[in-house]
């Protein structure tokens, strides 16, 4: 019912499109609109006769991915997938006599499918708050005696930024299970709220691979074991560093990746791994496939994901091939440049992304940040920090100054906004800065100083 409101003015078109429109709700302000508890209510408790007979491969549901490189495609997830995603929180320590609580939207997989199915197979106790709260988040932990809580994206970091309060060490949360926790975030958080067990895993709308980190390891998704490969095959395959495409050899046969080495993660779609493909784009689907990979007639998922796999196992999520960029011949991995910016103490919020510049190949480094409160941004010691810890070639050049980082839904970073603006002060309203490397810090970006970078007069 939250978005009832906003139907007023996209109704006439799903009409035309004779798409059907319903709400849970007794009654819809808005005509035309059908309502399903009043339907419920008069329900017979008899059973319908020549139902459609389901089976572990036919749709179970819909669900749209989040789009933070594209557009969001509607995946269509089977019975099997469903049964499979209600182990997860069991695989995390979860228990029946556990108090879960799920602050994420319930259109995605990991609140709907891992969090109440998770609940569900357990048995255990589903706290359900209607919106995230980073303010609330601890309060409502002591008050609803919570035990375990998902966390997805930059859900995490939101809770390291809070002001201390006495609820943070008076809850009696023991798990926190979730993907997307990047290592400068996990450090804080295991530093501040170190009793908790968290469980970072990895996982996909669109295939069942997945991976879940139980060890006290900071950084890994979770381990390339044995057993783990023969439960659920998978495989890292070498890539063309300009174009992420499977490296083949001479016979078209695809080379897999050494441990140490980045590698693009693919599985083997099979009975246990469907890929049932996206709904009414045939197009997409065929994309999200390799054929021919080890021998002629298999088929692997691609997760366009990159992992880099180490020599204890570990594996470790790299970046994804949308996110990449290409500069001075070297591929920049967004997710390691922000974790070495957002390390720097008066830095809240990192979002690394490529932008280009006229006259030069590729995309040059661009991070939107925000500052934590009370701070100002300190060029010299950033610039500093960058000789220290990463390559030239990927540090940024521009900087774009946020009160807040956009995100999706699911507190995953948005870039393609960001990557469309680029630098110009006059699409730009943000403060804006370049790394002047002759002055070793970063310079307010003038127009004029944009003029010049884009003439050519200064050099990158």
């Amino acid at each position: 019912m939250d978005l009832v409101s906003s139907l007023g003015e996209v109704l006439p078109s799903l009409k035309e499109n004779a798409i059907e429109v319903w709400v849970t709700d007794i009654g819809c302000p808005h005509e035309g609109v059908n309502t399903l508890l009043d339907k419920m209510e008069q329900a017979s408790d008899m059973a319908l006769p020549d139902c459609p007979r389901a089976d572990l491969m036919s749709n179970f549901l819909f669900i749209f991915t989040s789009g933070t490189t594209g557009l969001p495609k509607a995946a269509r997830v089977g019975h099997l997938k469903a049964v499979m995603c209600m182990a997860f929180l069991r695989l995390c320590g979860a228990r029946s006599d556990d108090n879960i609580y799920i602050t994420l939207p319930l259109y995605h997989m990991t609140a709907s499918l891992l969090g109440i199915g998770g609940c569900i197979q357990l048995g255990a106790t589903c706290i359900l708050k209607n919106k995230f709260s980073a303010s609330q988040f601890w309060k409502d932990c002591v008050k609803h005696n919570v035990t375990v809580f998902q966390y997805v994206g930059e859900l995490c970091r939101y809770l390291v930024n809070q002001p201390v309060v006495p609820e943070e060490s008076a809850h009696k949360v023991r798990v926190a299970a979730g993907s997307g926790l990047r290592a400068d975030v996990w450090r804080e958080f295991a530093r501040r709220f170190g009793k908790i067990n968290v469980r970072e895993a990895y996982g996909l709308t669109e295939a069942s691979i997945g991976f879940v980190n139980y060890t006290n390891e900071i950084g890994p998704i979770g381990r390339a074991g044995y057993f783990n490969k023969l439960n659920m095959p998978f495989e890292f395959l070498s890539c063309d560093p300009q174009t992420y495409e499977p490296i083949r050899t001479d016979s078209g046969r695809c080379v897999k990746a050494n441990k140490g080495e980045t590698g693009l993660l693919v599985a083997p779609v099979s009975v246990m791994n469907p890929f049932l493909g996206y709904a009414g784009n045939t197009l997409q689907s065929e994309k999200k496939l390799l054929r021919d990979v080890f021998k002629e007639g298999d088929v692997y998922f691609n997760t366009g994901d990159l992992m880099l796999q180490d020599h204890r196992d570990f594996v470790y999520f790299r970046d994804r091939i949308g996110d990449t960029f290409r500069w001075k011949g070297e591929n920049v991995a967004t997710t390691e440049v922000s974790e070495i910016l957002g390390s720097l103490e008066f830095l809240q919020e990192v979002n690394v992304y490529g932008v280009t510049v006229p006259g030069y190949e590729g995309r040059a480094g661009m991070a939107a940040v925000v500052l934590k409160m009370d701070q100002k941004l300190d060029g010299k010691k950033l610039y500093n920090h960058l000789v220290q810890s990463l390559p030239a070639y990927s540090w940024p050049w521009f900087l774009r100054i946020q009160t807040s980082i956009d995100v999706t839904e699911t507190f995953k970073q948005q870039k393609r906004k960001l990557v469309q603006e680029g630098f110009s002060p006059e699409a730009v309203q943000e403060s804006l800065y370049f790394l002047d490397l002759s002055q070793r810090d970063y310079v307010p970006l003038t127009l004029s100083l944009y003029d010049d970078l884009v003439s050519g007069k200064i050099r990158l």
